[in-house]
């Protein structure tokens, strides 16, 4: 298959997408509400990175033959600046949400988990859909994040359920979280040019023909939690078009610090 600038676009959207969702769930280690899920959001987070990792590779390959240009999965996550990462606007966002009486406030769960699921839900029928990618490195790798993904789809979900009919506190902040987030998943089912050229590849699926089915789970979801889905909203972010939230340069900041502060260094 002869890689084009879409192809490595789209490849690049995956990859950041996970890494920056692996790395704001890896700010719960050691901070988790109990030991188990201290764990259980640090397992998750290897698995996002680990899918990071090898999406990086591949898009490497990709771009050695489209252009001669030689990268590593460390150039492409740490030494490119806010503009050039294309991941989701959803993934970048912090842990607390609209109950949070200051920019510092302490992380919610209700916020990690509400978005964890929507996230999750999408990409079981994506990684589901990319197994029959026409690239083949792509596919395999499908093949491999779809195991892990249903994982995180399942406990997402039961937490989901657990908080929104469970207390008036939790279902409180359960709903406070998917009102706050909800928006952000419009960019999610976004056509654009980049997927338009990967579908008419073969290479994957135009989100939005995925986002019946999503809304299908979500809506089910939310019947058993006791939760009220959020009025619609036109606004669509631009994450996956390197236009961030005011959040995507701190959490870089933290993310690149060490290796920018020693190029070039192993461990």
């Amino acid at each position: 298959m002869t890689p084009t600038q879409d192809h490595l676009t789209y490849v690049l959207r995956l990859a950041d997408t996970a890494l920056i969702l692996g790395q704001r769930n890896a700010e719960w280690c050691g901070h988790g509400p109990a030991l188990e899920e201290d764990i259980a959001l640090t397992n998750m987070s290897l698995d996002l990175i680990g899918q990071a990792r090898l999406l990086y590779t591949h898009a490497a390959t990709l771009e050695a033959a489209l252009n001669g240009r030689k990268r590593t999965e460390d150039d492409y996550a740490y030494f490119r600046a806010e503009r050039e990462f294309a991941n989701y606007t959803l993934v970048e966002l912090p842990h607390y949400g609209p109950l949070a009486g200051t920019a510092h406030a302490d992380k919610d769960y209700a916020v990690t988990i509400v978005r964890n699921f929507l996230y999750a839900a999408l990409m079981a029928h994506l990684w589901t859909a990319l197994t029959a990618s026409s690239d083949e490195v792509l596919a395999a790798i499908a093949a491999k994040s779809l195991k892990e993904t249903r994982y995180h789809l399942h406990h997402a979900r039961e937490w989901l359920v657990r908080f929104g009919d469970g207390t008036a506190e939790s279902h409180c902040r359960a709903q406070a979280a998917l009102d706050y987030l909800m928006p952000y998943t419009r960019e999610l089912f976004a056509s654009d040019a980049v997927e338009d050229a990967i579908a008419a590849a073969g290479i994957g699926p135009k989100t939005a023909d995925l986002e019946a089915a999503w809304n299908e789970d979500v809506r089910a979801a939310l019947e058993e939690a006791t939760l009220a889905l959020p009025a619609p909203v036109k606004h669509v972010t631009t994450g996956k078009h390197g236009e961030h939230s005011e959040h995507m340069g701190y959490l870089l900041a933290e993310m690149q610090s060490l290796a920018r502060q020693h190029p070039g260094a192993t461990w």
